[in-house]
């Protein structure tokens, strides 16, 4: 069978075909695709002609265009449609994508490139548009490792690798807890539900072959309707309570390890880039520049927004008063109260 990402799709709109996709096409994909992109990083940074905008920055933002076709469906794929096996490529793939791009942003005669131009970037003549794509390339770069030395850069790299291993392991735990956790739920445990979500619940249901009219998982999208819609106090506990603990039960799939291991190695990155912590990294390249800029701006704001929230909760504690609920306002009650207060 031919795999779809060799051909051109016909699709309307050239949208993916994805009744033909399947997850052994994944992988031949993958590499066909990296070794395109590196075989059209290694021109551009090889190039015996003198660097210039066209050759350098215009050539990369043409290059890879296989490898973001392919990226965009699996991300599709492995966010809202995964399964075992997808999953076990997921982790196979992304320590491969990682090293890629390390590759290329580590790829010293190609920084070189973008580094000369940006040194001169005043005096290119460009539109302000193509003059920050430049800057923003030269910027990227930098913060990718380019300016660190071997050994440094080496280290970097490892980093980023284990960081993509972490990050996908930390998603596919939050999904098993998704999926293997699901609570059948009676005809009266719905009241209040509409029709929309009761027809998503009675198919969750028939899916998990369960010996219940009605299932909800801790998915967001299965979650939201009961924390809105239904009557039952205790069903909606039940549920926020399995949502906001989703990689945090404590069983296989928890996620408390890997946090702390991601929160090592991103301080790690940032000092080797320099910087005093990982939100100093982070932040430097956004609109608050620095994390004490945020936290004004937070500050800022606090008393207001709390006043505003506090005002919210006396108006629902009153309304669930109202409805013959004595129980002080929690978490699980805000939602279903809010929506009452709308309709009101």
């Amino acid at each position: 069978m031919t795999n779809p990402f060799s051909v051109a799709w016909t699709t309307p709109y050239g949208a993916p075909p994805f009744d033909l996709i399947r997850t052994e096409h994944f992988k031949p994909a993958y590499a066909e695709a990296l070794a395109q992109h590196g075989a059209e990083i290694a021109a551009i940074a090889g190039n015996a002609a003198a660097p210039s905008f066209d050759n350098t920055i215009v050539a990369l933002e043409r290059a890879g265009a296989a490898l973001r076709r392919i990226e965009m469906v699996f991300g599709q794929l492995t966010s809202a449609a995964t399964s075992d096996d997808l999953q076990a490529v997921e982790r196979e793939i992304v320590l491969l994508v990682a090293r890629h791009w390390n590759a290329i942003y580590l790829d010293a005669a190609l920084f070189a490139r973008i580094d000369s131009l940006y040194g001169q970037r005043e005096r290119l003549g460009l539109e302000p548009e193509a003059l920050r794509v430049l800057e923003r390339y030269h910027l990227d770069f930098v913060r990718a490792g380019a300016r660190l030395s071997q050994a440094e850069r080496a280290r970097f790299g490892e980093i980023v690798e284990r960081l993509a291993a972490l990050g996908t392991q930390f998603g596919q735990n939050v999904l098993a807890d998704e999926q293997e956790t699901v609570f059948a739920l009676s005809e009266t445990e719905m009241t209040g539900v509409p029709d929309f979500a009761r027809a998503s619940a009675a198919e969750t249901a028939r899916e998990r072959k369960l010996n219940a009219p009605f299932a909800v998982t801790p998915s967001r999208s299965s979650v939201e309707p009961i924390l809105h819609f239904a009557d039952d106090r205790a069903v909606r506990e039940k549920i926020w309570r399995a949502f906001v603990q989703r990689g945090a039960y404590g069983n296989k799939n928890d996620n408390s390890k890997i946090i702390q291991e991601i929160v090592a190695l991103r301080a790690e990155q940032a000092g080797l880039l320099g910087y005093p912590s990982f939100a100093a990294f982070k932040l430097a390249d956004s609109m608050a520049g620095t994390p004490e800029a945020a936290r004004g701006l937070l500050e800022q704001v606090w008393a207001g927004g709390r006043s505003r929230a506090e005002a919210d909760r006396l108006a629902l504690q009153a309304l669930a008063r109202a409805e013959g609920q004595q129980e002080p306002l929690e978490a699980w009650d805000w939602r279903f109260f809010a929506e009452k207060l709308r309709l009101a």
